[in-house]
């Protein structure tokens, strides 16, 4: 077997036996490169009615606001993955308490699986990827600097489903509307 940079192989575009998309295919054994959506989880974290929201670090949207998210790795579970995230990015301990939403961004080729989770402690830091972490009420969400909209969908959603112990996980809006929301009231009963 030939060990050498992948660049050395011929591949090409074609549609495989028993297949009906065109594929990267190796001209030499045959092999498939699949090229398949990307994963990402991450999770709506509260603790005592606050939400923790970190500024990222890194691009897409550097310096903008958002919830602990990132891409699944091999053999985690999503919500290992979205746990793991908010260790990452706030160095927040969370528990996950349901699946909120699972969103589909077909023009980047994403899905999106969002938990609703409580911090366990009020401890929490910069992470790697962040330049700013913080917990804060409802009203204080900067929402013209929310990074994705994904981030207010599933924000939105927390409060639609806030004190429900089951619920139906939300999916892209009508017409996969891209666009920010006015977000909706939120004052929990305490």
């Amino acid at each position: 077997m030939n060990n050498g940079p992948i660049s050395s192989y011929p591949f090409g575009k074609q549609v495989p036996d028993g297949d009906s998309r065109e594929r990267h295919v190796c001209g030499s054994c045959g092999w498939i490169h699949y090229q398949n959506p990307k994963i990402v989880a991450g999770a709506v974290v509260t603790y005592e009615d606050k939400f923790l929201i970190c500024r990222r670090s890194i691009e897409p949207r550097a310096n903008y606001w958002t919830i602990p998210a990132g891409y699944l790795e091999d053999h985690e579970a999503p919500d290992e993955g979205a746990a793991r995230e908010a260790r990452e990015e706030a160095n927040a301990d969370i528990e996950i308490d349901a699946l909120l939403g699972i969103y589909t961004i077909a023009r980047i080729s994403q899905v999106q699986m969002i938990y609703r989770a409580k911090l366990r402690t009020p401890e929490f830091s910069v992470g790697e990827e962040t330049l700013e972490v913080a917990l804060v009420d409802w009203s204080d969400i900067p929402w013209d600097e929310l990074a994705f909209p994904t981030v207010t969908w599933a924000l939105n959603y927390y409060v639609q489903t806030y004190g429900q112990l089951a619920f139906q996980p939300m999916v892209n809006p009508p017409a996969e509307d891209f666009s920010f929301h006015p977000p909706a009231d939120f004052s929990p009963a305490r």
